[in-house]
């Protein structure tokens, strides 16, 4: 087995600032510019005494960092934000391809473990969510992508199984990441199926279990015009009553609710049966319209 290439701390930043959305990593080099360039032209205040020769000499030393920092922190945020452009480009081929099958490859059995986090990215993306791809550390550990609905963060860890199904274990030790980093909720997504015991632990405690049938109704519905995850497709007007959508999240019905606070307190909206566990939502506009 070829060993990995050491990368210098250079490019591990470019690498960092590619994970992010390329509009995040343009903007933190628009901010650091603007930082470590008025550090590095401020003027160093004048010694009044001898014991402050250690601290000039300290200042003097950070705005020689702060000189050359000023254009290759923002240059590598700047690279990041075209690999992140790049990376977007390339996913979305990935989940055309696995849509089509038009390569044995290609398929969500077929892909590697990495293609398929990122084809789940692509997924979540379309669903309205800003997704992070924090590299969970290989196709078996961590916490995979970081999604952002609003101000509420949802966890999601891929399990490209097929031979065996996803345990319980796994969805007890996801809910206990969950909760030491006060995620909202989170997905598990697997292109195989689960145990019935890991099934019966992520009820009520807002886990989404993603199987390979349901992540594969996800790609397959990307005929559509990309939406927000609250909007929905358009639907014929009913005659007497609006018709039952189906949550965008996990396919269920849904039921007429009535906003009890905020802003839109008093509005009625479809939200999943399922809620808490699920917190898929349509506009009642979306739908009746």
């Amino acid at each position: 087995m070829a060993r990995r290439r050491k990368t210098s701390p250079f490019e591990d930043l470019i690498s960092l600032a590619a994970l992010l959305p390329w509009w995040a990593s343009l903007l933190i080099a628009l901010v650091s510019w603007f930082l470590l360039h008025g550090f590095a032209t401020s003027t160093p205040p004048a010694m009044t005494h001898p014991n402050q020769f250690s601290e000039a000499m300290t200042g003097t030393v950070l705005r020689s960092f702060a000189l050359v920092g000023q254009y290759l922190i923002p240059f590598a945020f700047v690279c990041g934000a075209i690999g992140s452009i790049a990376g977007r480009a390339k996913r979305k081929k990935l989940i055309k391809d696995v849509a089509a099958a038009t390569q044995p490859g290609k398929t969500v059995d077929g892909i590697s473990w990495r293609e398929f986090e990122q084809l789940v990215g692509e997924a979540f993306r379309r669903k309205g969510f800003t997704v992070i791809e924090s590299g969970g550390g290989g196709p078996d550990g961590g916490v995979d992508l970081i999604l952002h609905m609003g101000t509420d963060k949802y966890l999601v860890q891929c399990k490209q199984w097929k031979a065996i199904k996803v345990g319980v274990t796994v969805i007890r030790e996801f809910f206990g990441v969950m909760a030491a980093e006060g995620a909202a909720g989170g997905f598990v997504v697997t292109s195989g199926t689960y145990t019935e015991e890991a099934k019966a632990f992520a009820q009520g405690r807002n886990i989404q279990l993603v199987d390979g049938t349901l992540l594969k109704r996800w790609i397959a519905n990307r005929s559509e015009p990309t939406r927000p995850l609250t909007a929905a497709p358009e639907l014929p007007k009913p005659s007497v009553q609006p018709a039952v959508p189906l949550c965008p999240v996990c396919s269920s019905s849904m039921i007429l609710r009535t906003a009890k606070r905020g802003m839109n307190q008093g509005n009625q909206f479809w939200g999943c049966a399922k809620y808490p566990a699920c917190r898929g939502i349509r506009q009642l506009e979306d739908v009746s319209a």
